[in-house]
């Protein structure tokens, strides 16, 4: 009996230790190697000096051209994240300034991510590779459900979300597998024309948000020039009166939703294609950065 409490004791120890390696050997591999996405990049990579960033879900990380900006010798990059919320946006934002990153300008994508207070679990775990590194990060995240797994169990976020950080993930990063978030200075460009599009925003109501609050502080603080907007929609849209709200909510907010409204400048009804981005970001560019 003493044998077998021995071997238990020992096989307990030995699991304990190679959760403790494999946790030291992820988080220095996603450390140590070049960056595959856009949170990545903004913790591990090298401070930059940027005219305008910008800041959002996939209706940001589709719609907004960083090139347009380049070919007037203006610093950009679109941190754009599909799937993302403004929970994710803010955070992002605080880690490019915590790396030492010098930003004139913010254009955030502000019009259906403040349906709610929400967070989005895919992108949130992207940062969890640098949970026990960071301050910032472990400080955002103290209050969720199972932080102290997280955080304190070797291993375990690596497990929970191994189709974001596990060992598929790994292997590209440490291979240095061109990744298509970081291609174009972020911006992710939809190709197809879509047909017979609609959306429907008549649950969608816009709430103060968090997130959004806390990005307008950051830039106040930091002498950031904030310009929030709504990007394009298709015309068949119920309760396109949405966007009216959230103006009404956040009166700072430019209302760009008909800017584009031409049926092959869209992919979908809720997303611009390249045709489409591109005609949207020269807009934006002619009306602020004259």
């Amino acid at each position: 009996m003493k044998k077998f409490v021995y071997y238990l004791l020992g096989l307990l120890l030995a699991i304990l230790l190679a959760a403790y390696l494999l946790d030291y050997t992820f988080t220095a591999f996603y450390t140590n190697s070049k960056p595959r996405n856009k949170i990545a990049l903004a913790y591990t990579g090298t401070a930059q000096e940027y005219d305008v960033i910008f800041l959002g879900s996939s209706r940001a990380n589709n719609h907004f051209v960083p090139q347009l900006f380049i070919d007037r010798r203006l610093t950009a990059y679109n941190f754009g994240m599909s799937g993302s919320r403004l929970e994710e946006s803010a955070l992002l934002l605080q880690l490019l300034l915590a790396k030492g990153a010098k930003i004139k300008s913010l254009i955030v994508e502000v019009d259906l991510n403040i349906n709610s207070n929400g967070y989005s679990e895919g992108t949130r775990a992207n940062f969890y590779p640098y949970l026990n590194q960071s301050d910032l990060i472990s400080s955002y995240y103290k209050n969720i459900a199972d932080f102290d797994k997280l955080y304190y169990l070797p291993f375990y976020r690596y497990l929970k979300y191994d189709a974001k950080i596990g060992i598929r993930e790994l292997f590209f990063t440490v291979a240095e597998r061109p990744s298509k978030n970081l291609q174009y200075y972020g911006f992710y460009p939809l190709k197809n024309t879509g047909k017979d599009m609609k959306y429907d925003l008549s649950k969608h109501y816009p709430k103060k948000n968090r997130a959004y609050e806390t990005i307008k502080k950051i830039c106040s603080e930091n002498h950031i020039r904030l310009i929030a907007v709504t990007t394009p929609m298709c015309e068949n849209v119920k309760n396109i009166a949405y966007f009216e709200e959230v103006m009404k909510l956040y009166p700072e907010v430019h209302n760009f939703e008909d800017v584009v409204t031409d049926e092959d400048c869209f992919s979908s009804c809720g997303h611009m294609n390249e045709k489409g981005a591109t005609v949207f970001t020269q807009f934006l560019l002619d009306k602020f950065f004259k």
